[in-house]
């Protein structure tokens, strides 16, 4: 109750501070589970920008210092599905954690390039979104997301690609050259959609 709440006041304010455009509406999945988002990031609005578009409960990683800023902030992104993760660390704990939360009826929505973009342009994937996808058995939605220039009613644009089936991340998890040939598909299919994008001004 308290998630859709917080979901519904989300969903107001964006759609007042923003012009939100979206591509692709026919490629997101009906199911409200067990898929997986991979988006571009160029901003800290990206996850309650491809949460509005998509149905379904969220749960995403978070850099570990938003957990420290205060008390009422960390008991508020916690409640709306975020987990930390440390940058640059080995652990994979948070992989356990997704896959953990894909198993409970969520999804999840991961930002492969592991850190925001300040021009714009796409890094490469970090191997977390492949192994994911490939111990959960679970589909990958890609998406870009894209902003125009600062002002009141910012254009935003979210395009949604077709989804990539789990049938597709059936290797060895184990097989480090064919996780990176997954990672290096998944940021091909958000490449192909930043490519096929209007401008956005």
């Amino acid at each position: 109750m308290f998630y859709n709440f917080c979901r519904g006041v989300v969903n107001f304010i964006f759609h007042i501070v923003f012009k939100i455009t979206v591509i692709g509406k026919e490629n997101i999945p009906e199911e409200k589970s067990g898929y997986i988002i991979a988006s571009n990031h160029v901003s800290n609005c990206d996850p309650p920008m491809v949460g509005i578009v998509f149905k379904g409960k969220y749960t995403f990683m978070a850099k570990d210092e938003l957990f420290h800023v205060n008390p009422i902030f960390t008991w508020l992104i916690k409640k709306l599905g975020a987990f930390p993760v440390k940058r640059g660390s080995k652990d994979t704990a948070g992989i356990d954690t997704a896959i953990e939360s894909l198993n409970q009826g969520r999804v999840f929505v991961i930002f492969p390039e592991g850190t925001r973009s300040k021009t714009g342009e796409l890094g490469k994937a970090k191997s977390g979104v492949s192994l994911i996808a490939v111990r959960a058995k679970a589909p990958v939605v890609p998406v870009y997301v894209e902003y125009g220039k600062k002002k009141f009613r910012r254009n935003a644009l979210v395009s949604v690609g077709k989804i990539i089936p789990a049938e597709s991340f059936d290797v060895d998890a184990e097989d480090k050259r064919e996780i990176h040939r997954i990672s290096k598909l998944i940021m091909g299919e958000i490449s192909a959609l930043k490519e096929n994008a209007p401008d956005v001004r």
